[in-house]
């Protein structure tokens, strides 16, 4: 009702002038009011939206995760990571500082270590679909499934190792390691004299 006599009377609406409301200090800053005017009951409260992270391990905007898939999608990273590598070897080379050189060779010694995991892994995996297609097969022809147990995959693990090793001719001078640890661990079993 006050608008609208002001606006039938003629008079102008007062603006609200830079005494009355100063400018934010910043995005973030709240806006400076001023003292002399009382606040009105019914305040206008400017809502702020609050940012949401989400992680995408577990959103399910961001899909399944699929090993296989993953390793196809990013498989351009193992030749930047190889060139990267021999980049590595090349600095070393030419390197005379000695802890840089350290440094370099802490950072060789990484990447080849990242490598062989990936390797493992890789392996781990291949394994791991020969045995799920033995067992489709198997259940095709109309016999029950089979799961291997966790000691028979390790079994399975270490007859694999020990045929490579032997393929490889190292198979002697990691059975004489293996023997010295165990003798060392038995050493420490027993009670001191």
């Amino acid at each position: 009702t006050r608008v609208c006599k002001q606006v039938t009377s003629g008079k102008k609406t007062a603006k609200p002038t830079k005494a009355t409301v100063k400018q934010q200090q910043g995005k973030k800053g709240p806006l400076e009011m001023s003292a002399k005017k009382p606040v009105p009951f019914l305040r206008q409260v400017v809502s702020v939206k609050k940012k949401v992270h989400r992680d995408p391990r577990f959103d399910d905007l961001s899909g399944e995760y699929k090993p296989e898939i993953f390793m196809k999608t990013y498989s351009f990273l193992d030749s930047i990571k190889k060139q990267e590598k021999e980049m590595v070897q090349k600095q070393l080379k030419k390197c005379r500082d000695v802890e840089q050189k350290e440094k370099l060779q802490q950072l060789l010694n990484r990447m080849t270590q990242q490598e062989q995991a990936q390797k493992k892994q890789q392996k781990l995996r291949e394994r791991e679909l020969f045995l799920k297609r033995q067992q489709r097969e198997l259940a095709k022809q109309g016999k029950r499934p089979f799961f291997l147990k966790k000691s028979e995959k390790r079994k399975l693990e270490l007859a694999e190792k020990y045929a490579e090793l032997k393929r490889s001719g190292k198979l002697e001078s990691f059975l004489n390691k293996k023997r010295k640890r165990n003798a060392i661990k038995d050493k420490r079993r027993l009670p001191s004299q």
